[in-house]
């Protein structure tokens, strides 16, 4: 077989966890070991051993055949048969006249049975009826003399080693201990492992693991003190950014601010009144811009209900005359920034509501997530503008009026919010006709 076809066989049948392909490792190479000494153990031991055994007993059941031969009287064979049983523990019957209504072995196929037959054949060479197995402690044999029936009846533990047994015990007893003792000790390796991952998956949906400490093996705490880093080194950018963009604010409100002192001493004067305007949208611009950078960044995660802030747009879009239906499907509690998400789902509503008659919002729990559709029955987005949207400062509408357009900056912080608890946010298009906005927030 070729080995692209082997690698892709191995990797179609091998388990996806860490601790189940360290365990076969370990455990593999054990049973592969087990089975060779099981083998050798057969064909060398066992096998040599039953043989000699049942060779044994088909020797002392030709000596008596013999003997008796000599010896005819009925006196004489008393006396074999009792020296016999003193020396084997066999105990011989002869019945005169007796004939054997059928001989070979009551259950053929068995191994006992097979090296008993071989040696009797071979040593004893007469007629025999075999029931090695009728009698749970003892082993029945007759054997057809000239002039009767010889009945043997001794120990099956002469002819059957229990040591095979033993030995499975122990090999399969040590090799249940070796797999515990190895899960045991293999589950502690694994486990550093998930919680780095558990701690990045928290840091990737923007929540907290103040617990998280590196350790576990050197390697596992190294890629652990890495992420720690990577960590602390994205909230001082973020830290960094906030407080960059405080001062930003500041120094550009302040020259707005006399501005519209300015324009409010020049009163009605014609003049003014588009001054006043571009700096009214200008202050708009500003905030959008640092809301959207900001990111809500300073709000803390906590147990929310989505269908409730849901509830709260609606009734609000409700309430300014606008045409849109909610449906909730499952619980929709979840940890996550309510005023952050809250703000991201309000300007995605709201950009539907601003381009359609009928806006539809369906929320709906899935077994690891919580997915919110969008629907209107507007004009819609083209494809190739599905992404470009989502870009700051990107419109579809070609008009700067922050009236009527707005700066372009929703979507962005909308998606900008989501993907901040781990989440994503697209563009499809609806069955009503218009844009379809696909929100989707792990649990």
């Amino acid at each position: 077989m070729p080995t692209d076809a082997l690698t892709n066989l191995a990797r179609r049948y091998m388990p996806r966890s860490l601790f189940a392909r360290a365990l076969i490792i370990l455990v593999t190479p054990m049973v592969l070991v087990q089975i060779v000494a099981g083998f050798v153990f057969y064909d060398r031991v066992w096998d040599t051993v039953s043989r000699r055994l049942s060779n044994a007993i088909a020797g002392e059941v030709a000596t008596v055949v013999q003997t008796m031969a000599r010896y005819p009287t009925a006196a004489d064979r008393a006396s074999l048969f009792h020296t016999m049983h003193l020396a084997y523990g066999s105990l011989y019957e002869f019945q005169e006249g007796g004939i054997l209504d059928r001989t070979g072995p009551a259950d053929p196929g068995t191994l006992l049975e097979h090296y008993l037959v071989a040696g009797l054949n071979e040593r004893v060479r007469r007629p025999f009826l075999l029931d090695a197995w009728g009698d749970p402690d003892d082993l029945h044999l007759a054997i057809q003399l000239p002039d009767g029936v010889l009945h043997l009846s001794t120990s099956r533990q002469r002819v059957f080693t229990t040591n095979v047994y033993v030995f499975l015990l122990f090999m399969v007893g040590t090799s249940l201990i070796l797999i515990a003792v190895a899960s045991a000790f293999m589950n502690n390796q694994v486990r550093p492992i998930k919680r780095l991952a558990d701690a990045a998956e928290a840091f990737g949906k923007g929540r907290e693991d103040a617990e998280f400490r590196p350790y576990g093996a050197s390697e596992v705490r190294q890629a652990a003190s890495a992420f720690l880093t990577m960590r602390e080194r994205i909230r001082r950018h973020m830290a960094q950014r906030t407080e960059m963009l405080a001062g930003i604010s500041h120094d550009l409100r302040t020259p707005l601010t006399r501005m519209k002192l300015e324009l409010a001493m020049l009163g009605d004067h014609p003049s003014a009144a588009g001054l006043k305007t571009d700096v009214a949208d200008m202050e708009r611009m500003v905030d959008s811009y640092l809301a959207f950078v900001r990111g809500e960044g300073e709000e803390k995660i906590e147990e929310s209900d989505l269908a409730i802030l849901l509830g709260e747009i609606v009734a609000a879009m409700q309430r300014g005359g606008h045409s849109v239906a909610l449906s909730i499907e499952g619980d929709m509690r979840m940890a996550l920034r309510p005023h952050a998400v809250k703000r991201s789902l309000e300007n995605l509503i709201a950009n539907a509501v601003r381009h359609a008659a009928q806006v539809q919002v369906h929320a709906t729990r899935h077994a690891g997530d919580i997915e919110i559709v969008i629907d209107d029955d507007g004009p819609g987005i083209p494809p190739e503008s599905r992404e470009d949207v989502f870009k700051p400062f990107f419109r579809l509408d070609p008009s700067r009026n922050v009236e009527t357009g707005g700066v372009g900056l929703g979507l962005t912080i909308a998606r900008d919010v989501i993907r901040g608890h781990g989440g994503d946010v697209r563009i499809d298009e609806s069955p009503l006709g218009g844009a379809r906005a696909r929100i989707r927030l792990p649990l």
